[in-house]
């Protein structure tokens, strides 16, 4: 049923996208539900004036196949609302992303959004972020090595992800991503802080103080939750 929940949550998420609005399209499993739900209001009438801004390349193209008027963030450098999905959720929304390898769009479209909502089944739910998931970290391909060495030091156990064909996995941005499995974080602001410093680190999976609202899709509908 996990399918079924992802799209009753990102279609929840839709009702909150009114006609006129910039819209940032998510890039992940469950965001896409999202899309696929917005071009549907789009084609029947129930929406309209509608500006899609994709957080991938993959997003961009699926939009504009499915009719969905695009705009980018130097013609509108704030959007209303941002509908995208999360690898884990803590009790207190923050999260961990980069799973689609899509973490440096979703973050930049995320830090000017007015409204980030997260649209997740419950298998996403986490006491403690890095419990369920490595830590994505994206990094130039010049300065991979150290980087790695660094989260290792960290603590991490770190791998670079690779493509089906055993090469570096290239991300739309031309970078490499080293997933960094931590166990649970015990201080996720302050390891986001330190990542931050890191001249190789071009984004990190941490989206800490971004999400507005998560919307969980279960057994019994759709639960809203809001930041604390």
């Amino acid at each position: 049923m996990t399918e079924a929940h992802k799209e009753s949550s990102a279609r929840k998420a839709v009702e909150f996208v009114e006609s006129g609005m910039i819209v940032g399209l998510g890039s992940g499993s469950t965001a896409i539900y999202a899309v696929r739900e917005i071009a549907r209001k789009l084609s029947e009438g129930k929406l309209d004036g509608i500006l899609g801004v994709p957080t991938s390349l993959r997003v961009e193209h699926h939009a504009r196949e499915l009719g969905i008027p695009l705009t980018t963030l130097d013609d509108h450098p704030q959007v209303h609302l941002t509908i995208d999905g999360a690898d884990e959720v803590d009790p207190q929304l923050e999260l961990i992303k980069g799973g689609g390898g899509a973490l440096l769009r979703e973050k930049i479209v995320a830090q000017v959004s007015q409204r980030e909502i997260i649209v997740v089944d419950e298998t996403k739910l986490s006491d403690h972020l890095g419990t369920r998931f490595a830590l994505p970290v994206e990094v130039l391909p010049f300065g991979w090595a150290p980087e790695a060495a660094y989260l290792e030091s960290l603590g991490a156990s770190v791998s670079l992800r690779e493509n089906s064909d055993g090469e570096p996995a290239i991300t739309d941005q031309g970078n490499w991503i080293l997933d960094a499995e931590f166990g649970p974080i015990e201080d996720p602001a302050a390891l986001s802080d330190q990542l931050d410093r890191r001249a190789a680190v071009a984004a990190h999976g941490l989206f800490l103080g971004l999400a507005t609202d998560l919307m969980v899709g279960g057994r019994d509908g759709v639960r809203h939750e809001k930041r604390p």
